[in-house]
Protein backbone atom coordinates (compact mmCIF):
# COMPACT_ATOMS: atom_id res chain seq x y z
CA UNK A 1 0.00 0.00 0.00
CA UNK A 2 2.83 2.40 0.81
CA UNK A 3 4.39 1.76 -2.57
CA UNK A 4 1.04 2.34 -4.30
CA UNK A 5 0.69 5.67 -2.46
CA UNK A 6 4.16 6.74 -3.61
CA UNK A 7 3.42 5.74 -7.22
CA UNK A 8 0.10 7.61 -7.33
CA UNK A 9 1.64 10.65 -5.66
CA UNK A 10 4.44 10.64 -8.23
CA UNK A 11 1.75 10.83 -10.93
CA UNK A 12 0.03 13.79 -9.27
CA UNK A 13 2.81 16.27 -8.55
CA UNK A 14 4.20 16.88 -12.09
CA UNK A 15 0.87 18.04 -13.61
CA UNK A 16 0.06 19.99 -10.44
CA UNK A 17 3.35 21.91 -10.53
CA UNK A 18 3.27 22.31 -14.31
CA UNK A 19 -0.32 23.58 -14.25
CA UNK A 20 0.44 26.01 -11.41
CA UNK A 21 3.46 27.38 -13.24
CA UNK A 22 1.62 27.62 -16.56
CA UNK A 23 -1.51 29.35 -15.29
CA UNK A 24 0.49 31.68 -13.02
CA UNK A 25 2.77 32.68 -15.89
CA UNK A 26 -0.21 33.40 -18.14
CA UNK A 27 -1.89 35.67 -15.59
CA UNK A 28 1.36 37.44 -14.66
CA UNK A 29 2.06 38.08 -18.33
CA UNK A 30 -1.43 39.56 -18.55
CA UNK A 31 -0.64 41.96 -15.68
CA UNK A 32 2.53 43.05 -17.43
CA UNK A 33 0.87 43.39 -20.83
CA UNK A 34 -1.98 45.54 -19.55
CA UNK A 35 0.40 47.89 -17.70
CA UNK A 36 3.33 47.79 -20.14
CA UNK A 37 2.65 51.30 -21.44
CA UNK A 38 3.32 52.69 -17.96
CA UNK A 39 6.48 50.63 -17.37
CA UNK A 40 8.74 52.05 -20.07
CA UNK A 41 12.21 52.74 -18.71
CA UNK A 42 11.52 50.98 -15.40
CA UNK A 43 14.37 48.66 -14.26
CA UNK A 44 13.60 44.98 -14.80
CA UNK A 45 14.28 44.28 -11.13
CA UNK A 46 11.45 46.56 -10.05
CA UNK A 47 9.11 45.08 -12.64
CA UNK A 48 9.98 41.61 -11.37
CA UNK A 49 9.33 42.71 -7.78
CA UNK A 50 5.96 44.17 -8.80
CA UNK A 51 4.97 40.91 -10.52
CA UNK A 52 6.22 38.85 -7.56
CA UNK A 53 3.94 40.78 -5.19
CA UNK A 54 0.99 39.64 -7.31
CA UNK A 55 1.90 35.96 -7.19
CA UNK A 56 0.17 35.12 -3.83
CA UNK A 57 -3.21 36.44 -4.99
CA UNK A 58 -2.68 34.82 -8.40
CA UNK A 59 -1.93 31.45 -6.82
CA UNK A 60 -5.21 31.52 -4.90
CA UNK A 61 -7.02 31.89 -8.23
CA UNK A 62 -5.02 29.37 -10.30
CA UNK A 63 -4.49 26.54 -7.80
CA UNK A 64 -8.03 25.13 -8.32
CA UNK A 65 -7.34 24.96 -12.06
CA UNK A 66 -4.02 23.24 -11.41
CA UNK A 67 -5.70 20.69 -9.09
CA UNK A 68 -8.26 19.87 -11.80
CA UNK A 69 -5.45 19.41 -14.31
CA UNK A 70 -3.57 17.23 -11.85
CA UNK A 71 -6.53 14.92 -11.32
CA UNK A 72 -7.57 14.64 -14.96
CA UNK A 73 -4.05 14.08 -16.32
CA UNK A 74 -2.90 11.63 -13.64
CA UNK A 75 -6.00 9.47 -13.36
CA UNK A 76 -6.73 9.77 -17.06
CA UNK A 77 -3.34 8.30 -17.88
CA UNK A 78 -3.71 5.52 -15.29
CA UNK A 79 -7.16 4.70 -16.67
CA UNK A 80 -5.97 4.69 -20.30
CA UNK A 81 -3.00 2.44 -19.46
CA UNK A 82 -5.39 0.06 -17.63
CA UNK A 83 -3.42 0.53 -14.42
CA UNK A 84 -6.57 1.28 -12.45
CA UNK A 85 -8.18 -1.91 -13.74
CA UNK A 86 -5.14 -3.90 -12.64
CA UNK A 87 -5.17 -2.33 -9.19
CA UNK A 88 -8.90 -2.85 -8.71
CA UNK A 89 -8.63 -6.47 -9.83
CA UNK A 90 -6.24 -6.93 -6.92
CA UNK A 91 -8.97 -5.89 -4.50
CA UNK A 92 -7.94 -2.26 -4.03
CA UNK A 93 -10.83 0.19 -4.33
CA UNK A 94 -10.82 3.37 -6.37
CA UNK A 95 -11.26 5.34 -3.18
CA UNK A 96 -8.02 3.92 -1.80
CA UNK A 97 -6.18 4.73 -5.03
CA UNK A 98 -7.55 8.28 -4.98
CA UNK A 99 -6.52 8.93 -1.37
CA UNK A 100 -3.17 10.56 -2.33
CA UNK A 101 -5.11 12.97 -4.55
CA UNK A 102 -7.33 13.92 -1.61
CA UNK A 103 -4.29 14.44 0.64
CA UNK A 104 -2.57 16.54 -2.01
CA UNK A 105 -5.72 18.62 -2.55
CA UNK A 106 -6.00 19.10 1.22
CA UNK A 107 -2.41 20.39 1.40
CA UNK A 108 -3.09 22.74 -1.49
CA UNK A 109 -6.26 23.93 0.27
CA UNK A 110 -4.31 24.71 3.46
CA UNK A 111 -1.70 26.62 1.43
CA UNK A 112 -4.41 28.53 -0.41
CA UNK A 113 -6.22 29.52 2.82
CA UNK A 114 -2.94 30.85 4.22
CA UNK A 115 -2.24 32.81 1.06
CA UNK A 116 -5.80 34.12 0.79
CA UNK A 117 -6.22 35.38 4.35
CA UNK A 118 -2.70 36.29 5.48
CA UNK A 119 -0.25 36.71 2.60
CA UNK A 120 -2.19 38.03 -0.41
CA UNK A 121 -3.85 41.03 1.37
CA UNK A 122 -0.47 42.44 2.46
CA UNK A 123 1.10 41.66 -0.91
CA UNK A 124 -1.76 43.43 -2.69
CA UNK A 125 -1.09 46.59 -0.69
CA UNK A 126 2.62 46.41 -1.54
CA UNK A 127 1.73 45.88 -5.21
CA UNK A 128 -0.32 49.06 -5.49
CA UNK A 129 2.15 51.10 -3.44
CA UNK A 130 5.07 50.00 -5.59
CA UNK A 131 3.13 50.58 -8.80
CA UNK A 132 1.95 54.13 -8.09
CA UNK A 133 4.86 55.43 -6.02
CA UNK A 134 7.81 53.83 -7.83
CA UNK A 135 6.95 52.35 -11.21
CA UNK A 136 4.69 55.09 -12.57
CA UNK A 137 5.74 57.90 -10.21
CA UNK A 138 2.16 59.17 -10.09
CA UNK A 139 1.96 58.69 -6.34
CA UNK A 140 -0.96 60.37 -4.61
CA UNK A 141 -1.71 62.38 -7.76
CA UNK A 142 -4.45 59.82 -8.43
CA UNK A 143 -6.29 61.21 -5.39
CA UNK A 144 -6.21 64.87 -6.45
CA UNK A 145 -9.71 66.32 -6.46
CA UNK A 146 -11.11 63.42 -4.44
CA UNK A 147 -12.26 63.13 -0.84
CA UNK A 148 -11.07 59.86 0.68
CA UNK A 149 -11.80 58.17 4.00
CA UNK A 150 -8.64 57.54 6.03
CA UNK A 151 -10.47 55.64 8.77
CA UNK A 152 -11.57 56.66 12.23
CA UNK A 153 -13.93 59.31 10.82
CA UNK A 154 -11.01 61.18 9.17
CA UNK A 155 -11.36 62.35 5.56
CA UNK A 156 -8.72 63.87 3.28
CA UNK A 157 -9.00 66.13 0.24
CA UNK A 158 -6.09 67.47 -1.80
CA UNK A 159 -6.22 69.93 -4.67
CA UNK A 160 -2.99 68.75 -6.27
CA UNK A 161 0.16 66.66 -5.84
CA UNK A 162 3.80 67.22 -6.78
CA UNK A 163 5.23 63.84 -7.77
CA UNK A 164 8.84 65.11 -7.62
CA UNK A 165 8.73 66.37 -4.03
CA UNK A 166 5.90 63.97 -2.97
CA UNK A 167 4.11 67.03 -1.58
CA UNK A 168 0.36 67.47 -1.20
CA UNK A 169 -1.10 70.81 -2.24
CA UNK A 170 -4.30 72.48 -1.06
CA UNK A 171 -5.08 70.00 1.73
CA UNK A 172 -8.34 69.75 3.66
CA UNK A 173 -8.76 67.32 6.57
CA UNK A 174 -12.11 66.79 8.27
CA UNK A 175 -13.17 64.84 11.32
CA UNK A 176 -16.76 64.97 12.59
CA UNK A 177 -17.97 63.88 16.00
CA UNK A 178 -19.61 60.47 15.98
CA UNK A 179 -22.45 61.63 18.26
CA UNK A 180 -22.99 65.03 16.59
CA UNK A 181 -22.89 65.29 12.80
CA UNK A 182 -22.97 69.12 12.96
CA UNK A 183 -19.81 69.50 15.03
CA UNK A 184 -16.31 68.65 13.92
CA UNK A 185 -12.75 69.76 13.27
CA UNK A 186 -11.54 71.20 9.98
CA UNK A 187 -7.86 71.56 9.07
CA UNK A 188 -6.82 73.60 6.03
CA UNK A 189 -3.21 73.50 4.83
CA UNK A 190 -1.40 74.85 1.81
CA UNK A 191 0.93 71.86 1.62
CA UNK A 192 1.81 68.63 3.37
CA UNK A 193 3.29 65.16 3.13
CA UNK A 194 1.81 61.71 3.72
CA UNK A 195 4.28 59.00 4.72
CA UNK A 196 3.44 55.81 6.56
CA UNK A 197 0.45 56.59 8.76
CA UNK A 198 1.41 60.21 9.38
CA UNK A 199 -0.02 63.22 7.59
CA UNK A 200 2.28 66.21 8.14
CA UNK A 201 0.70 69.58 7.30
CA UNK A 202 2.40 72.98 6.87
CA UNK A 203 1.03 76.51 6.55
CA UNK A 204 -2.11 75.26 8.21
CA UNK A 205 -5.05 76.48 10.27
CA UNK A 206 -7.31 74.39 12.50
CA UNK A 207 -10.97 75.19 13.11
CA UNK A 208 -13.41 73.57 15.50
CA UNK A 209 -16.84 74.17 13.92
CA UNK A 210 -20.38 73.89 15.29
CA UNK A 211 -22.95 74.29 12.51
CA UNK A 212 -25.84 74.03 14.93
CA UNK A 213 -24.58 77.26 16.48
CA UNK A 214 -24.11 78.76 13.00
CA UNK A 215 -27.85 78.53 12.45
CA UNK A 216 -28.40 80.89 15.36
CA UNK A 217 -26.56 83.69 13.53
CA UNK A 218 -29.68 84.43 11.48
CA UNK A 219 -31.68 85.05 14.67
CA UNK A 220 -29.38 87.60 16.30
CA UNK A 221 -30.81 91.01 17.06
CA UNK A 222 -29.35 93.83 14.98
CA UNK A 223 -27.06 96.35 16.60
CA UNK A 224 -25.74 94.03 19.33
CA UNK A 225 -21.98 93.52 18.69
CA UNK A 226 -21.47 91.61 21.94
CA UNK A 227 -24.14 89.05 21.04
CA UNK A 228 -22.68 88.71 17.56
CA UNK A 229 -19.17 88.07 18.95
CA UNK A 230 -20.53 85.49 21.36
CA UNK A 231 -22.44 83.76 18.59
CA UNK A 232 -19.36 83.63 16.33
CA UNK A 233 -17.35 82.25 19.25
CA UNK A 234 -19.95 79.50 19.61
CA UNK A 235 -19.66 78.65 15.89
CA UNK A 236 -15.86 78.51 16.09
CA UNK A 237 -15.06 77.45 19.68
CA UNK A 238 -11.41 76.89 18.74
CA UNK A 239 -9.28 78.44 16.00
CA UNK A 240 -5.53 77.75 15.76
CA UNK A 241 -3.39 79.68 13.27
CA UNK A 242 0.39 79.33 13.90
CA UNK A 243 2.48 82.47 13.71
CA UNK A 244 5.02 80.80 11.40
CA UNK A 245 3.94 79.16 8.17
CA UNK A 246 6.84 76.73 8.58
CA UNK A 247 5.24 75.21 11.69
CA UNK A 248 3.84 71.74 11.07
CA UNK A 249 0.99 69.64 12.39
CA UNK A 250 1.13 65.83 12.41
CA UNK A 251 -2.07 63.82 12.12
CA UNK A 252 -2.13 60.06 12.69
CA UNK A 253 -4.34 58.33 10.13
CA UNK A 254 -6.18 55.02 10.16
CA UNK A 255 -4.71 54.02 6.78
CA UNK A 256 -1.08 54.06 5.72
CA UNK A 257 0.01 55.74 2.49
CA UNK A 258 0.26 52.35 0.74
CA UNK A 259 -3.16 51.27 2.02
CA UNK A 260 -4.68 54.54 0.80
CA UNK A 261 -3.19 54.01 -2.65
CA UNK A 262 -4.39 50.41 -2.66
CA UNK A 263 -7.92 51.43 -1.74
CA UNK A 264 -8.43 54.62 -3.77
CA UNK A 265 -5.82 55.01 -6.54
CA UNK A 266 -7.55 52.57 -8.91
CA UNK A 267 -11.17 52.38 -9.94
CA UNK A 268 -11.26 48.95 -8.27
CA UNK A 269 -9.55 48.94 -4.89
CA UNK A 270 -7.05 46.24 -3.98
CA UNK A 271 -8.26 43.28 -1.93
CA UNK A 272 -6.36 44.30 1.20
CA UNK A 273 -8.48 42.78 3.99
CA UNK A 274 -7.26 39.63 5.65
CA UNK A 275 -8.28 37.52 8.62
CA UNK A 276 -7.43 40.19 11.22
CA UNK A 277 -9.32 43.00 9.51
CA UNK A 278 -12.40 40.96 8.62
CA UNK A 279 -12.82 39.30 12.02
CA UNK A 280 -12.32 42.68 13.73
CA UNK A 281 -15.29 44.08 11.80
CA UNK A 282 -17.42 41.04 12.62
CA UNK A 283 -16.58 41.32 16.33
CA UNK A 284 -17.17 45.06 16.48
CA UNK A 285 -20.63 45.68 18.01
CA UNK A 286 -20.65 49.23 16.57
CA UNK A 287 -19.88 48.14 13.00
CA UNK A 288 -22.37 49.29 10.37
CA UNK A 289 -24.70 46.56 9.02
CA UNK A 290 -23.39 47.06 5.48
CA UNK A 291 -19.77 46.77 6.68
CA UNK A 292 -20.62 43.61 8.62
CA UNK A 293 -22.35 42.11 5.57
CA UNK A 294 -19.39 42.93 3.34
CA UNK A 295 -17.00 41.39 5.87
CA UNK A 296 -19.05 38.18 5.99
CA UNK A 297 -19.11 38.09 2.21
CA UNK A 298 -15.35 38.67 1.88
CA UNK A 299 -14.40 36.18 4.58
CA UNK A 300 -16.52 33.41 3.07
CA UNK A 301 -15.22 34.21 -0.42
CA UNK A 302 -11.64 33.96 0.80
CA UNK A 303 -12.43 30.53 2.28
CA UNK A 304 -14.68 29.14 -0.46
CA UNK A 305 -12.17 29.52 -3.29
CA UNK A 306 -9.36 27.67 -1.45
CA UNK A 307 -11.74 24.82 -0.55
CA UNK A 308 -12.54 24.54 -4.25
CA UNK A 309 -9.25 22.62 -4.49
CA UNK A 310 -10.78 19.74 -2.53
CA UNK A 311 -14.15 19.93 -4.26
CA UNK A 312 -12.72 20.08 -7.78
CA UNK A 313 -10.33 17.20 -7.13
CA UNK A 314 -13.38 15.06 -6.33
CA UNK A 315 -15.49 16.44 -9.19
CA UNK A 316 -12.71 15.98 -11.74
CA UNK A 317 -12.11 12.29 -10.93
CA UNK A 318 -15.08 10.81 -12.85
CA UNK A 319 -14.25 13.02 -15.86
CA UNK A 320 -10.67 11.80 -15.74
CA UNK A 321 -11.80 8.16 -15.81
CA UNK A 322 -14.03 8.77 -18.80
CA UNK A 323 -12.32 11.43 -20.91
CA UNK A 324 -8.67 11.64 -19.85
CA UNK A 325 -7.28 9.62 -22.76
CA UNK A 326 -4.61 12.03 -24.05
CA UNK A 327 -2.84 15.07 -22.69
CA UNK A 328 -4.70 17.38 -25.08
CA UNK A 329 -8.11 16.01 -24.13
CA UNK A 330 -7.16 16.12 -20.44
CA UNK A 331 -6.15 19.76 -20.71
CA UNK A 332 -9.42 20.61 -22.48
CA UNK A 333 -11.52 18.80 -19.87
CA UNK A 334 -9.60 20.49 -17.05
CA UNK A 335 -10.11 23.94 -18.54
CA UNK A 336 -13.81 23.28 -19.17
CA UNK A 337 -14.36 22.19 -15.56
CA UNK A 338 -12.39 25.15 -14.19
CA UNK A 339 -14.25 27.68 -16.35
CA UNK A 340 -17.61 26.15 -15.37
CA UNK A 341 -16.68 26.37 -11.70
CA UNK A 342 -15.56 30.00 -11.89
CA UNK A 343 -18.69 31.02 -13.79
CA UNK A 344 -20.88 29.42 -11.16
CA UNK A 345 -18.72 30.99 -8.45
CA UNK A 346 -19.39 34.45 -9.94
CA UNK A 347 -23.11 33.67 -10.12
CA UNK A 348 -22.98 32.69 -6.46
CA UNK A 349 -21.35 36.01 -5.52
CA UNK A 350 -24.17 37.82 -7.31
CA UNK A 351 -26.73 35.75 -5.41
CA UNK A 352 -24.93 36.47 -2.14
CA UNK A 353 -25.12 40.21 -2.79
CA UNK A 354 -28.86 39.95 -3.40
CA UNK A 355 -29.51 38.15 -0.09
CA UNK A 356 -27.69 40.08 2.66
CA UNK A 357 -29.25 38.05 5.47
CA UNK A 358 -27.48 34.85 4.41
CA UNK A 359 -24.63 35.56 1.95
CA UNK A 360 -22.84 32.30 2.77
CA UNK A 361 -25.25 30.27 0.64
CA UNK A 362 -24.41 32.20 -2.50
CA UNK A 363 -20.65 32.25 -1.88
CA UNK A 364 -20.50 28.47 -1.36
CA UNK A 365 -22.96 27.69 -4.17
CA UNK A 366 -20.30 26.55 -6.65
CA UNK A 367 -18.61 24.30 -4.07
CA UNK A 368 -21.92 22.69 -3.08
CA UNK A 369 -22.96 22.13 -6.71
CA UNK A 370 -19.64 20.61 -7.79
CA UNK A 371 -19.45 18.46 -4.66
CA UNK A 372 -22.90 17.05 -5.45
CA UNK A 373 -21.92 16.57 -9.10
CA UNK A 374 -18.74 14.73 -8.20
CA UNK A 375 -20.43 12.39 -5.70
CA UNK A 376 -23.23 11.61 -8.18
CA UNK A 377 -20.90 10.80 -11.05
CA UNK A 378 -18.58 8.72 -8.86
CA UNK A 379 -21.52 6.67 -7.62
CA UNK A 380 -22.48 5.91 -11.22
CA UNK A 381 -18.89 5.10 -12.13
Amino acid sequence: MTRLTRLVTAELWPPLLAGTALFTAILCFGYFFVSSQWLQGVPLGLVGQWIAYQVPDTLVKVLPMAVVLMTVVAFGRMSTERELVAVQSGGISLGRVARPAAVTALLVTALSVWLSLWVAPRANVETRGLYWDTLTGAGLGQLAGKTVDLGGGLTLYLRGYDAVTRELQGVRVEKWQADNHQRGTLILAERGTYEGQRLTLRDYATFAVDFAAARQLTRLPEGDPAAFRAAVQAVFPSVIVPEKTSDSLTVDTGLSRKETLAKYADAIGADAQGWRELTAILRDPEAKPEDRHQARLSLNRKLALPFANLVLALAALPFALRFGRTLGVSLGVALALAVAYYLLFLVGLTVAGAFPTFPELGVWLANIAFLALGLTLLRRA
